[in-house]
């Protein structure tokens, strides 16, 4: 019975199932306030469903020169991970008692890895072009992730605890100003891990055509793209668990739909900067932030 439950939760609410439905309303905002920003239609309420059906249909062309394990493990894990991630965050914010020690930073450790999936498949593809833009992916993590976990610190030393249970009940809201800091710092951070513009230099199409995904077709790309679309759901849902928890339904849509525009807003006003660039931003500017706002929260600020 409780292996049924959990299955239950994996696979339906709130897994797979549930974060995929979001992830794809996720990806149609996106598209739709896209082309709205463009003068643009966009695309109808179901068409992410349609690719996705679509690319299922298609073949599934294996490079020659591919590591044809590492190639099909890539998007299967990166996808996996991300239902873990949800169905963890899900169960915390429904029942924070469901919380375990040190959940948060297995959150965080589990948030790296479909990053480190479009590196792995990437570099198994043997396509030089599909290398080039891992090496960016590489580059990214190398840049973001500092900066992301230390914003992550502030609502930690706040709320005194690495449980999200905890930290959802916690009095500890963003009204403080290390708070603010560290909520831009990890928005910003978001964005490069979702690898949007400006930080979509791994993926840069005219540059690099698709970077890492270029040998993928068929179902591992499908795999990767619904992963992308539930990392869009997901990233701004942990966001909302540490730094602005909340008990009210309405409150929390709310809540995230304002962040998935902000997302959504910075991809369609700015361009994409080189990687160079997006090391020294993330580097001098996010790091530093992110330092001030972990000084300002030891200090009670």
């Amino acid at each position: 019975m409780e292996t049924m439950k959990i299955l239950l939760y994996l696979l339906i609410f709130p897994g797979f199932l549930f974060t995929a439905v979001c992830g794809m309303l996720a990806s149609f905002i996106d598209r739709k306030l896209t082309a709205r920003v463009q003068w643009r239609r966009g695309p109808p309420l179901l068409q992410p469903l349609y690719d996705f059906i679509k690319l299922l249909g298609k073949e599934t062309i294996v490079p020659k020169s591919a590591n044809k394990l590492t190639f099909f493990l890539a998007p299967i894990i990166g996808f996996a991970v991300v239902i873990l991630v949800s169905t963890i965050l899900g169960l915390t914010l429904i029942n924070s008692e469901t919380s375990f020690a040190g959940d948060l930073i297995v959150v965080i450790y589990l948030l790296t890895i479909p990053s480190l999936c479009i590196i792995i498949g990437g570099f198994s593809s043997g396509n030089p072009i599909a290398s080039l833009g891992a090496s960016r992916e590489m580059r990214l993590i190398l840049g973001y992730e500092l900066p992301f976990v230390l914003s992550i610190l502030v609502p930690v030393i706040k709320s005194g605890s690495i449980k999200l249970g905890e930290i959802v009940t916690s009095t500890y809201a963003i009204s403080s100003i290390s708070g603010i800091i560290a909520l831009v710092v990890s928005i910003i951070c978001m964005q490069a891990k979702l690898g949007l513009i400006p930080f979509d230099a791994p993926e840069a199409e005219q540059e690099i055509i698709a970077g890492s995904f270029i040998e993928y077709s068929g179902t591992p790309l499908a795999i990767f793209k619904l992963t992308k679309w539930m990392l869009l759901f997901v990233l701004p849902v942990f966001l909302i668990t540490v730094f602005m928890p909340t008990k009210n339904v309405i409150s929390f849509i709310i809540k995230y739909l304002i962040l998935l525009v902000v997302v959504i807003l910075i991809k369609n006003t700015n361009p994409r900067l080189r990687v160079d660039q997006i090391i020294k931003f993330s580097w001098i500017y996010l790091t530093v932030l992110s330092f001030i706002a972990v000084i300002y929260a030891l200090k009670g600020l």
